[in-house]
């Protein structure tokens, strides 16, 4: 979901210029290898410096069961030793550079960036194309890193009451689909990954024809295809990818709620999600009305929810509504209020589900439809001026099945959306019998 700031005067006078320059869109070139990579340059020559970054249309939702947390460890993984550098080499090299590197891993995707000098572009595409097929794994680098995301599974999770809760919640959205398991795995698969985990999820799909390169920057795109016909080219393509089918959801026909309780609890609240259509190539229009829809309900202090909740009648501190269509199949509309000290989540709910009534029958502020689509524009422009939310909003894109095309047509089709588009999205999406409602506890105190 987009989620800006206020912009104030200073937008409302820009917003000729900027509404002029949304529908404009970055300098682009894409191309497919032989070998089946696909190929996205965006050029920017404001400076002298450009980002590298392959997706590979692989993330924790193409595991196989029993295995969760392959995808991110294999991440972690591919910054070990090849048939060419030794382990912790290529960070290394990127620094001696003067430059940055990086990954992450999602449900959809496994994306690797370096943000170096644009003279430095051959090496990043050199190293990164040894490490697309010739990684080199040991006893030793396996049971030292899997010790490393247990760990980072200690931190970020099982020490956070609310990752805990979160992590309940999408197993009980999704009983059959993949997105019901956590990203970083669960801990007892985690434990018992092991080599033979890494290399099988490795060779069946780190490959070109699986794989997008997205270079941003200060570039000359024939210079691109040049370099990358000469790194990544010569890699086979491997003729026994899968299908991207996956295991997927039976019809969700019973309202789902569940109660966390953990005596480390700080601040009470509820949660509700929602099953929501994502953005899907060439139909972009639901995702659009959605994600105006969130602003418009529980997108900041002037949010509807804000109003209702924290102001008119408070009884949330906080309140907020959460949409992203940038996943491959079905994501989920959510909602959060944080009830004020003395409101009970009882009351909190019910104060949502009033509130939520109340938009339904107010229906949407022209106005404030009209302030939020001027921030998106504003956003869409700003935006370009970083390479790595450029390399983002493509990558992640394409790794999800949408196109180039799909990724500049989003700003018209956001500013295309109408108030009776983002009423009918509503009545789409508040479907209670495809929600889980969750409330974050502290434990309760026995006498």
């Amino acid at each position: 979901m987009i989620r800006l700031p206020a912009l104030g005067a200073l937008l409302a006078l820009a917003l000729p210029t900027t509404a002029a320059l949304a529908r404009d869109n970055e300098d682009v070139t894409h191309f497919t290898l032989d070998n089946g990579m696909e190929v996205v340059v965006v050029e920017d020559h404001r400076a002298p410096a450009v980002q590298q970054m392959v997706w590979y249309r692989a993330g924790s939702a193409d595991e196989p069961k029993g295995s969760s947390g392959v995808a991110h460890f294999l991440e972690h993984l591919l910054f070990k030793a090849t048939d060419k550098m030794e382990s912790g080499e290529f960070s290394a090299t990127v620094a001696k550079n003067g430059g940055r590197d990086n990954a992450f891993t999602s449900y959809d995707y496994t994306a690797y960036f370096q943000r170096v000098a644009a003279d430095r572009l051959e090496l990043m595409m050199q190293m990164e194309s040894d490490r697309m097929k010739n990684i080199r794994l040991t006893p030793e680098n396996i049971a030292t890193e899997r010790d490393v995301i247990i760990e980072e599974r200690n931190q970020r999770t099982e020490n956070d009451p609310s990752a805990l809760f979160r992590e309940q919640l999408n197993a009980a959205q999704y009983l059959n689909h993949r997105y019901g398991t956590p990203i970083i795995g669960w801990m007892h698969e985690m434990r018992s990954l092991d080599l033979q985990d890494a290399l099988d999820f490795y060779k069946l799909y780190y490959s070109p024809n699986n794989a997008i390169l997205v270079v941003s920057g200060d570039v000359e795109p024939e210079n691109v295809r040049t370099l990358a016909e000469q790194y990544y080219g010569k890699i086979p393509a491997n003729p026994d990818l899968p299908d991207r089918s996956r295991t997927q959801e039976p019809p969700q026909t019973a309202e789902r709620r569940l109660i966390f309780r953990d005596d480390r609890v700080a601040q009470e609240y509820v949660s509700r999600s929602y099953l929501a259509q994502e953005r899907d190539p060439g139909d972009q229009k639901t995702a659009a009305a959605l994600t105006m829809l969130a602003e418009l309900l529980g997108g900041g202090t002037t949010s509807y929810f804000a109003e209702k909740l924290q102001f008119d009648a408070p009884v949330a501190t906080y309140s907020a509504a959460f949409y992203s269509g940038q996943s491959l199949d079905d994501t989920t509309f959510n909602l959060v209020v944080v009830p004020q000290p003395g409101v009970s989540l009882q009351d909190a709910e019910d104060a949502m589900d009033a509130a939520i009534a109340g938009f339904m029958k107010d229906g949407v502020d022209a106005e404030q439809l009209e302030r939020i689509k001027q921030q998106v524009r504003a956003e869409q422009i700003y935006a370009r001026d970083n390479a790595d939310s450029v390399a983002n909003r493509y990558g992640s894109a394409l790794a999800i099945g949408l196109t180039v095309q799909d990724v500049q047509d989003w700003p018209d089709v956001l500013e295309a959306v109408t108030a009776e588009d983002i009423v009918q999205a509503a009545k789409d999406v508040f479907n209670r019998e495809a929600s889980v409602t969750g409330w974050l506890m502290r434990e309760e105190v026995t006498e």
